[in-house]
């Protein structure tokens, strides 16, 4: 694609788009809920010629025509999110720190192995609410913890990466090693 159009699509995405990572109930999932990630173009309906102009260009998604007059392009796949993140990604101005935080979701969410690795995702995810100015969001990372707990999902995590690293030193040189007192 053009250099002029991507940064066209990125300065539209600047003004009159979105990036975001929710937490939505599923019942039908492992851990009880979904990280779905969104990229959306909005418009006028009257002025949503620009919006299917976008999907020709960006190949994915769909467009919606909202009872408030407003139109929305949106993209909900992780792999297209991502391959639209990575396309935008140097042409971007305002949304950075969102494309950053995305990528950085995206990547790690086809590695999750478990209930501690998917809530530490959804820790992440609620840094979109700062992000986006959002008010209205009521399933956090607190809500998905209380799930997982309830559910018997979570197991306590033990060691930390500094702790690691201590018994890593310490079975290397034989050595017995303190370990810091824990606050608590």
């Amino acid at each position: 694609m053009d250099r002029t159009i991507l940064a066209y699509i990125a300065d539209f995405l600047d003004g009159d788009g979105s990036i975001f990572f929710q937490l939505v109930r599923r019942k039908d999932y492992i851990f009880g809920y979904q990280i779905r990630c969104s990229v959306s173009f909005y418009q006028r309906s009257d002025n949503q010629k620009i919006l299917h102009w976008l999907k020709t260009q960006l190949k994915s998604g769909y467009i919606r025509h909202r009872k408030t007059g407003i139109s929305d392009y949106t993209i909900v796949q992780p792999k297209e999110v991502n391959r639209i993140l990575q396309t935008l990604k140097p042409y971007v101005q305002l949304k950075k720190q969102h494309i950053k935080l995305g990528l950085k979701i995206i990547d790690k969410l086809s590695k999750v192995s478990d209930a501690n690795s998917f809530l530490e995702l959804c820790r992440m995810v609620d840094s979109f609410k700062i992000l986006n100015y959002s008010t209205n969001r009521t399933i956090t990372s607190e809500v998905v913890e209380k799930f997982l707990k309830e559910n018997n999902l979570l197991t306590p995590v033990e060691t930390s990466s500094v702790k690691d690293e201590i018994l890593s030193i310490k079975r290397k040189n034989n050595t017995p090693v303190a370990f810091p007192a824990r606050k608590g």
